[in-house]
């Protein structure tokens, strides 16, 4: 049973700009803060008093983290407090106490307390680049210079919540030909490793020789019977390796380029990239961020080495005097509609909006193109289960028919 009463280490400032600092024994923190608000002190950090030892249970994957979605609400509410006139540290304090998700209270709570020291918004946020990214941070910036940092919030959250549709998309597409491949792959593991044994044996018990296709069948299943276990364990081997060496500059390279040159999931992967690319520098520019502060926020949200490389050597040319579409046809990686655009939005100074227009068209682009890539790779595997499954069938049959027509 924890104690009816804590001591709360607190530090404030008073009317008079004084920091302050102490101690207080109390049921709660709610009472603590209300006694020190009526003494006129104004609190930046209050925490109990560890008495012994104090246990914080975690359980993976349960409040852990704070997510996506736990952002774009903070930001639409703070965004909703600033713009009915709200002070900045009363909205800070108002989210920290009612948002659901732990670490993002504590996070928000830690915010306040830095502004109420004299730090910029946007300075307290840098401060937790696990939970608010470089973008989010350099937008809010924009918006505190410019004064229109309700505005840049209304952005930001929907620039999250596109994001997140995008990255819907994808997973959804691969949910369904994830699970076929699971339950095939199950299927044709139970049937060789524990089914085709005992057909195995009887056949050998009937004597005589076995067709060809049976032959092959029982090959395969003594293989698998006697090195199943060597197999999984190869398999998660193999998976820690490809992490091991996406993890290098060489091999996320190498990865990332034969993930754009893949027959199917190359265009997909391409459309993703430049959707992501454009709705990125758009909004940048969109809140007033420079062109090459944009593009370096850009490349290290890219999530593709290719596309990264090709961004950054597209800021290198702007450096040197070049215009924003003319690297990016040089990369080859780009389609030359999306280059001709920009040229368009340069040559119109409109460019912020050019590449908004680009981001909608290709987010229709990536729901067309999952919805193609789901279309093929369900018939596929479909027929690789019926294939699979069937061969194996008629495999285990052919020596009873074959006995029956003898017997005939």
């Amino acid at each position: 049973m924890p104690p009816a009463t804590q001591v709360f280490v607190w530090s404030g400032k008073t009317r008079d700009g004084k920091v302050q600092k102490g101690e207080t024994v109390s049921a709660n923190k709610e009472d603590v803060l209300a006694m020190l608000r009526k003494q006129g002190i104004m609190v930046m950090n209050i925490a109990a008093k560890n008495s012994g030892m104090n246990f914080e249970l975690k359980i993976p994957g349960l409040g852990g983290g704070v997510s996506e979605k736990d952002i774009v609400v903070f930001t639409r509410q703070f965004a909703t407090m600033i713009d009915a006139g709200l002070p900045l540290v009363q909205c800070l304090e108002i989210l920290s106490n009612q948002t659901e998700n732990k670490e993002l209270a504590k996070t928000i709570a830690k915010i306040r307390g830095d502004v109420e020291s004299g730090a910029t918004y946007a300075d307290a946020l840098g401060k937790h680049p696990k939970v608010f990214n470089e973008l989010y941070v350099n937008l809010v910036a924009a918006g505190e210079v410019g004064g229109i940092l309700d505005t840049i919030l209304g952005r930001l959250t929907a620039y999250i919540e596109k994001n997140m549709k995008l990255k819907k998309q994808v997973k959804s597409a691969l949910v369904y030909p994830t699970i076929i491949l699971t339950i095939a792959v199950g299927v044709i593991a139970v049937l060789m490793v524990f089914v085709i044994p005992m057909f195995s044996q009887m056949f050998k018990d009937m004597g005589g020789e076995l067709p060809g296709p049976t032959q092959v069948v029982i090959a395969i299943s003594d293989f698998f019977k006697h090195y199943i276990v060597f197999m999984i364990i190869g398999f998660f081997l193999t998976v820690s390796a490809i992490k091991k060496i996406y993890g290098t500059k060489p091999g996320r390279l190498f990865i990332d380029k034969a993930m754009l040159a893949a027959p199917i999931v190359g265009p997909l992967a391409r459309k993703i990239a430049v959707a992501k690319f454009t709705r990125t520098l758009g909004t940048l520019m969109g809140a007033g961020v420079p062109i090459m502060d944009g593009l370096e926020i850009v490349a290290k949200t890219a999530g593709n080495r290719v596309i990264e490389n090709a961004v950054m050597q597209t800021r290198t040319s702007i450096s040197e005097g070049k215009t924003l579409s003319e690297p990016l046809e040089q990369s080859k990686v780009f389609p030359p509609m999306v280059t001709q655009m920009i040229s368009v939005g340069e040559a119109t100074g409109a460019l912020d909006a050019m590449l908004s227009k680009i981001a909608d068209f290709y987010d229709d682009e990536v729901d067309s193109a999952v919805d193609a890539f789901t279309a093929s790779l369900e018939p596929l595997l479909m027929v690789f289960l019926g294939t699979s499954v069937g061969y194996i069938i008629i495999a285990m049959y052919l020596p009873i028919f074959k006995m029956s027509s003898m017997v005939g």
